[in-house]
């Protein structure tokens, strides 16, 4: 089931916050947000899904690399380097960010979750084609239209083709045990050389052995590496382990066994952190000030405060288990984050189309504004990167997933991912349009979705009828529509209209 986050006006007092100009350098492309004060805002680790290079984009901050020598990437995964990183990939910075977006990093660190055969392709079953499951080694993987995904396309997992060849996968482990991908990527199969993370099931130190899913690990207690400070014993109240080996039918053959990807929350010697996971355990209120409660994310304890700033017009009912959200703040202990500032990192609207009238950080698609910050990721659909100002003008079809937003009377996409076809558009699609975001007005005529004022007769609506939508939004529901839709001169005509909810059946 989809996510969906309704987004209020966000309250960017004037001339705090101006959108800066976006280089052209990488994915995210450079600039992003672009605040006039330079001072250091945080000193720590930075976790989350890169967006860009030119330096390395981590959770909207553009880090600097030139301190790390050949710009090294610590990582037993063949990612060694700056140059083999990819966006969506989920990186540990170790640094200092600064209140202008920018950060020097002291340290890289990267992690495969996931590395092996893939079973089972399953399709969203709604039809929506919002996501797609992958089976890797047994590990429940849902891909969707914010991951990265290399060597492939989306539409082919939509197929539900099968991969024969093997895949790398980066992603965040969910509290149900499964895992949403930042990254996939198709790779050359390699049984001797497979990653496998996830809950644990039994353990039998005896024998040296114990299940993860579908696996069963076994190990040499004389020759197996432990990291993490993890020991055989630590096995029997282990809760989710990685393990690296060689891989026989559904026996895996250890030669390193990890704590699971959670470690890479760990504090370090200083006391920030920023970071962009899935939230574990719901916020929950306690004590007795306006908004102090607690939920849980990335294995840590995120404790609001009265101070906490919520962006992105973020209620605390809306901290709920499984959405995408980016914290900072600072460690309490080794376990808990106070957080100074919570962001949303889950799309909840999108448009696609072909583009038109770009002007620096900001471009249309259908008369919805897309802007592009720091954290935006851009790529094509077969795989290789872009850029904003590589962007095709009125030819080729273009998708955006983003985060509704309002500024003054302004509705705008803020873009998490920007993907270009691989293809030139027919001209008949040239003037067609797909969008979804909250509807804000409708009366028997028209509707207005992400700002953008569309004709829309009773013929037009599918699956619910026009009198039951406008029934229902004047009692205040937030309706959340699909609309096809095409520009006919100056004006935009409804093709067809569906209501969210009819997707999650």
């Amino acid at each position: 089931m989809k996510r969906h986050i309704r987004n209020r006006v966000i309250g960017l007092a004037a001339g705090t916050v101006a959108f800066g100009v976006i280089s052209a350098c990488g994915g995210a492309g450079g600039g992003g947000l672009d605040v006039a004060d330079g001072g250091i805002r945080g000193t720590g680790s930075s976790v989350g899904p890169v967006s860009g290079f030119g330096s390395v984009f981590v959770n909207g901050v553009e880090f600097s690399t030139d301190d790390i020598p050949n710009r090294e990437v610590e990582s037993d995964d063949g990612i060694t380097a700056e140059s083999l990183l990819s966006e969506g990939m989920i990186l540990r910075v170790e640094g200092e960010w600064r209140d202008d977006g920018t950060g020097t990093a002291e340290k890289l660190s990267y992690d495969d979750t996931l590395r092996g055969p893939v079973g089972q392709v399953t399709a969203d079953p709604s039809g929506a084609g919002d996501f797609v499951t992958l089976s890797v080694m047994g590990q429940s993987v849902r891909v969707d239209r914010q991951t990265v995904v290399r060597g492939t396309t989306y539409a082919a997992l939509l197929s539900e083709q099968p991969i024969n060849d093997h895949v790398r996968v980066s992603a965040w482990r969910q509290s149900d045990g499964s895992y949403r991908a930042g990254y996939i990527q198709i790779i050359d199969p390699d049984l001797t050389n497979v990653e496998l993370e996830g809950s644990v099931l039994t353990v039998d130190t005896n024998l040296n052995e114990f299940t993860i899913g579908t696996i069963t690990v076994q190990y040499d207690e004389n020759n197996v590496s432990f990291g993490s400070g993890l020991t055989e014993a630590d096995l029997e109240n282990a809760t989710a382990l990685e393990v690296e080996g060689e891989l026989n039918g559904t026996t895996l053959i250890a030669t390193t066994i990890d704590r699971d990807d959670a470690r890479r929350f760990s504090r370090n010697s200083a006391d920030d952190i920023e970071f962009t996971a899935v939230i574990d355990a719901s916020y929950t209120p306690s004590g007795a000030g306006s908004r102090p409660g607690e939920f849980t994310m990335g294995g840590l304890t995120v404790r609001v405060t009265d101070a906490t700033e919520l962006d992105d017009s973020i209620t605390l009912d809306e901290l709920t288990e499984g959405l995408l959200i980016q914290v900072e703040g600072h460690f309490l202990s080794d376990t808990v984050v106070e957080a100074e500032e919570i962001e949303l990192r889950d799309g909840n609207a999108k448009v696609k189309g072909v583009v038109s009238t770009p002007t620096d950080n900001v471009f249309f698609i259908g008369g919805v504004e897309v802007r592009v910050s720091s954290t935006t990721v851009f790529t094509v659909e077969d795989g290789s990167g872009t850029s904003l100002q590589a962007l095709p003008i009125g030819t080729t079809t273009v998708e955006v997933e983003g985060i509704e937003k309002e500024q003054g009377v302004d509705v705008f996409i803020e873009a998490l991912k920007v993907e270009v076809d691989d293809e030139v558009a027919d001209v008949d699609d040239l003037n067609l349009y797909e969008l979804e975001g909250r509807l804000t007005n409708i009366t028997p005529s028209t509707i207005t979705v992400l700002g953008v004022l569309i004709d829309a007769g009773p013929g037009a609506y599918d699956s619910n009828p026009q009198s039951e939508i406008i029934d229902r939004f004047d009692d205040g529901e937030v309706l959340i529509l699909e609309v096809e839709y095409s520009k006919n001169g100056n004006d935009f005509i409804a093709d067809e209209i569906d209501l969210e909810e009819n997707d999650d059946d």
